[in-house]
């Protein structure tokens, strides 16, 4: 090989070199978190945790309403007038306001209670009830799609840290590989195409270790928002050879799904939603409300003020029984009832479909899991392999016994097998996390 081929090939090794140590001085400054304190920071800090705790005061809110509705109101009033001006007198003649007692005052209690109204207040009780139970499920519902989304993004880091210590070992071999492809060229055993192959080798190590560090960084800047941080977090290195191949039960798992808190919350939903047609239905009943008043009347000449250090007011005391029925409202208790049986009958559409659309879900997720359980056995064997591939080629190659470009097949395909084997363990847990979102527990 003459001289300026050797400067060229220096030349070429020397810039991707210096380029990736440049970018490699960038470290990812994080504070690392467990996958369990991540989940639990998201809950109390995720926006639709937030909601859905909102959403549980406000129904619960409701329902102390409703129960309210069913006792007594009471109110008391206090009141003050000042006269001034003139008033007929005898004969129609205007005569002023006596000065000696300008000011009036006057005191009130008044109570009510509905006796009958067809039921209404008692099934408003019931319909706010069931809107507890739905926000509840909705509750535990918000809970695990927020941990999915956490553990996603969690996965998501230790996949990339994966996917960079397996571009480092690839990088590394490329290096080696390219040293001897330089000295064989140097010897003249071999051309200056094996030398530049080695060195676009090395590029390609360098560019899969850049990208597995800025997935590091965009999954850990997900995460960090995920869970409310103001600091930037990161997850915790662990060993990613995890529970993964655990098995999983689908006959245990196909009960809970009767269970799970989608469809416990579409059940509640229709519940409520029936209630409320039998609160609209109480609009053709009549009407049954008692109300009792007493009330006082003075002049401060006599009682002072509200009666206190003087003559008692003038109290009246008034019991009223009123029933009332409407015979027409111009179809608004129809148009009631046609809107309740709408919202019910969408109601029961939308729980039967959630029920479905879960056992679906399951169906695909337990397929989803078994089928990436299987391809992570099955990669190993092929890591396995293409690692045994490549160090025999390797060795023909230095007994001039094989090609480069046989050394490079096998370093692509062992590069292929440890980028499947990291897909596989991600897609394992990312399935179990969206079991234990659909079921609303943890998996064992």
């Amino acid at each position: 090989m003459s001289a300026s081929h050797l400067r060229a090939t220096v030349a070429l090794v020397a810039l991707p070199m210096s380029l990736f140590a440049q970018a490699s001085s960038d470290t990812l400054a994080a504070r690392k978190i467990t996958l369990r304190d991540a989940v639990s920071q998201a809950e109390q800090n995720g926006l639709a945790a937030i909601q859905a705790r909102g959403q549980i005061r406000t129904a619960e809110s409701s329902v102390r309403s409703a129960k309210g509705a069913l006792f007594p109101s009471l109110s008391v009033s206090l009141g003050q007038a000042n006269r001034s001006g003139s008033q007929q007198g005898p004969g129609g003649t205007l005569v002023p306001y006596s000065a000696s007692s300008p000011w009036t005052y006057s005191t009130g209690l008044s109570s009510s209670l509905t006796l009958y109204d067809g039921g209404r207040k008692r099934n408003e009780v019931t319909r706010t009830q069931y809107d507890v139970t739905a926000a509840e499920a909705n509750a535990v519902t918000q809970k695990y799609n927020l941990a999915l989304q956490v553990k996603t993004q969690y996965y998501a880091i230790l996949a990339a840290r994966e996917a960079e210590g397996a571009a480092q070992a690839q990088l590394q071999q490329a290096q080696e590989q390219l040293k001897f492809s330089i000295a064989r060229t140097r010897a003249g055993v071999v051309t200056l195409s094996d030398s530049l192959r080695s060195v676009v080798a090395v590029g390609n190590a360098q560019l899969a270790l850049l990208t597995a560090r800025n997935s590091v960084r965009v999954a850990s800047a997900a995460l960090s928002r995920l869970i409310g941080s103001e600091d930037f977090v990161t997850a915790v290195p662990s060993d990613t050879l995890d529970n993964g191949l655990s098995p999983v039960d689908s006959a245990q798992l196909a009960p809970l799904i009767l269970e799970s808190p989608t469809v416990k919350q579409s059940e509640a939903q229709l519940q409520s939603a029936q209630a409320s047609i039998k609160s609209a239905r109480t609009s053709y009943l009549p009407t049954v409300d008692l109300t009792y008043s007493k009330s006082g009347n003075g002049s401060n000449s006599d009682n002072k003020y509200f009666g206190v250090g003087g003559n008692p007011l003038a109290y009246s005391d008034v019991f009223s029984l009123r029933m009332s029925y409407n015979i027409f409202n111009n179809y608004v208790r129809e148009d009631a009832i046609t809107r309740a049986n709408v919202a019910t009958d969408l109601a029961l559409a939308t729980a039967r479909d959630t029920r479905l659309a879960a056992q679906q879900t399951l169906v695909q997720q337990l397929a989803a899991l078994r089928s990436a359980q299987q391809r992570i056995i099955i990669q190993q064997a092929t890591l396995d392999a293409a690692k045994e591939d490549l160090r025999v080629q390797q060795q023909r190659y230095a007994l001039g016994a094989s090609l480069l470009l046989d050394v490079l097949t096998s370093q692509s395909t062992l590069d292929a097998a440890r980028s499947a084997l990291i897909q596989a363990r991600q897609d394992v847990r990312v399935a179990r996390a969206q079991l234990e979102a659909l079921v609303g527990r943890d998996l064992p």
